[in-house]
């Protein structure tokens, strides 16, 4: 598992990259070398779950893919990826399925969100709690995701679309059927042991003692 120096060490490096365009002073040696299981494909744990891995696209709020995306992967603990399972088999007897846009995501990640803000002007994301400097997708207990029908794959109407950073995307802040579809996904999810990021429909993260990770996603299959 990467040590906190090195995440430190590692994370400046990225960061002078993103902002300078220079080449970090840090050996890349090892960064796969997690020990094994450390994190699952959910799709290995449970295949019927669709994937839309945004942030290995240009199809996300920064318009790049981000640092560490090379594999448009859901990657996360196995603790979390059994029970995101578990959500699946309980909404398969409504016709639903899960659809995930983003699971693990390295620090590197992390941080080129963090350098878009601050560059493109749009730092009112970080202060508003939309990006996190942060983030629970860097345990690899966090996951971003939405509702489809399952033989369709057509997505239910959550009201908004994945990474909308207004009050429209709040979960409580809808009505009528997309407040409905918003709840079946929250309580499919808690049910499983899954909380809801209340700013968001479709963040949501498990329990866990774990360090963040900056292996990127070449690293899995």
């Amino acid at each position: 598992m990467t040590s906190n120096l090195f995440m430190r060490s590692f994370g400046l490096a990225v960061a002078a990259v993103l902002v300078t365009g220079c080449a970090p002073a840090v050996a890349h040696v090892g960064e796969c070398d997690l020990p094994a299981g450390t994190l699952v494909n959910v799709r290995r744990v449970e295949s019927s779950i669709r994937t839309d891995i945004r942030y290995a696209t240009r199809n996300n709020f920064t318009g790049a893919v981000l640092p560490g995306y090379e594999r448009p992967l859901a990657m996360m603990r196995p603790n979390a990826a059994e029970a995101l399972a578990r959500v699946q088999r309980r909404l398969r007897p409504r016709g639903l399925s899960l659809k995930v846009y983003d699971a693990y995501r390295p620090v590197r990640a992390t941080l080129a969100m963090v350098n878009w803000a601050e560059r493109s002007g749009n730092q009112w994301v970080l202060q508003q709690g939309y990006v996190a400097r942060r983030s629970g997708h860097n345990l690899g207990t966090t996951v971003d995701l939405t509702l489809v029908d399952a033989r369709s794959g057509r997505e239910l109407d959550m009201g908004t679309p994945y990474d909308t950073f207004s009050e429209a995307a709040h979960t409580a802040n809808a009505t009528g059927q997309v407040l409905a579809n918003r709840m079946v996904l929250v309580e499919a999810m808690r049910a499983e042991g899954y909380a809801n990021y209340e700013k968001e429909w479709w963040h949501f993260r498990i329990g866990g003692d774990y360090e963040p990770l900056d292996a990127p996603l070449r690293c899995f299959r």
